[in-house]
């Protein structure tokens, strides 16, 4: 567990250089190492699923928290308490977001790689986001990632794309049977095919 742990939190470094989130912004600025990855705020508010700074999985005043899917929200907290216990607190740089943000996300992401098939890799379109629907978040900071890959399965929380080691989402069968294998990206991911 601490050799994947370890792993998991050098992709988390070596990714988050070549997100598409990671120019630095005066909204950010703490080493990308101490964030995790941190997303491109543009002109969305909270309203739309922007995350204040240092918001927590226990934030109930957050769109972006509040609006996540009730179990994955529980499942989270249960994971998050567990992680206290190792001096880990998981904060959420995404959550729950609106179309118009996904989009915005989106868009940006095409200017960034110069192709819809290129941007694809890192942000999923309105129709397929699971951010959209509340059922991702993206968890911040690579001491929660690596905690979450060593111990994640057992709250049925899954990291979901190798390229991604910040974004899970709840798979209630990995409590039982371990979390399944990732995909290399999102375009790898069938749920994305719409």
């Amino acid at each position: 567990m601490a050799a994947i742990a370890a792993v998991t939190v050098a992709l988390l470094h070596q990714v988050s250089k070549d997100s598409p989130f990671s120019a630095a912004s005066p909204s950010n600025s703490l080493h990308r190492e101490d964030r995790g990855h941190r997303e491109d705020r543009g002109g969305a508010g909270e309203a739309d699923g922007v995350v204040p700074d240092d918001v927590t999985v226990f934030d109930d005043t957050t769109p972006a928290v509040t609006r996540l899917d009730p179990e994955l929200r529980e499942a989270l907290r249960r994971g998050a308490k567990a992680a206290a216990a190792d001096g880990t607190t998981f904060y959420v740089n995404s959550g729950w977001r609106s179309p118009e943000y996904q989009e915005q996300l989106f868009r940006k992401a095409v200017a960034k790689y110069g192709s819809e098939e290129e941007a694809a890799r890192w942000v999923a379109t309105t129709a397929t986001s699971p951010h959209v629907s509340g059922d991702a978040v993206d968890i911040g900071r690579s001491d929660a990632a690596a905690w979450l890959s060593g111990h994640g399965a057992a709250y049925g929380l899954c990291q979901i794309y190798r390229n991604e080691p910040w974004h899970y989402e709840l798979r209630t069968d990995a409590i039982e049977h371990g979390c399944r294998r990732m995909y290399a990206d999102p375009t790898q991911d069938p749920r994305m095919q719409q």
